[in-house]
């Protein structure tokens, strides 16, 4: 099974996709997480995908990325997500900071999340 951790304050935001990921790939086990302070006790290097939230309280997303790399877990296993726009993300989060880096509002980049989830489930499924 394909492993994901999903940290983000915003409960309601979090069953949407737990469920969502759950209902159309099966084979990824999603772990959920709305307090960052949790969400650190659970990242590890078995993870295949974290998916955390830029904004949130106590503990903000950007720390949360910079932690996981200084305990071995690859970049290129993080999603960023946030409510600001795409350029002021890309600004922020140039090219080769994490896996990619989506406004978790815009319908457009839910196709994102769907090939990089259909690629974990592939992998998952071998």
């Amino acid at each position: 099974m394909g492993k994901i951790l999903i940290i983000d304050d915003d409960a309601s935001f979090l069953v949407l996709l737990s469920r969502y990921i759950e209902q159309y790939f099966p084979l990824l086990e999603v772990q959920t997480c709305t307090n960052p302070l949790q969400g650190l006790r659970a990242m590890n290097k078995d993870l295949d995908l974290m998916i955390i939230d830029l904004e949130m309280p106590h503990l903000d997303g950007s720390k949360l990325l910079k932690y996981a790399a200084e305990t071995g877990i690859s970049k290129n296993r993080i999603i960023l997500l946030s409510s600001h726009d795409a350029d002021y993300l890309h600004d922020h989060f140039p090219m080769g900071t994490c896996l990619a880096v989506l406004n978790k509002f815009e319908a457009g980049q839910k196709a994102v999340l769907d090939m990089i989830f259909s690629s974990l489930e592939k992998k998952a499924s071998r």
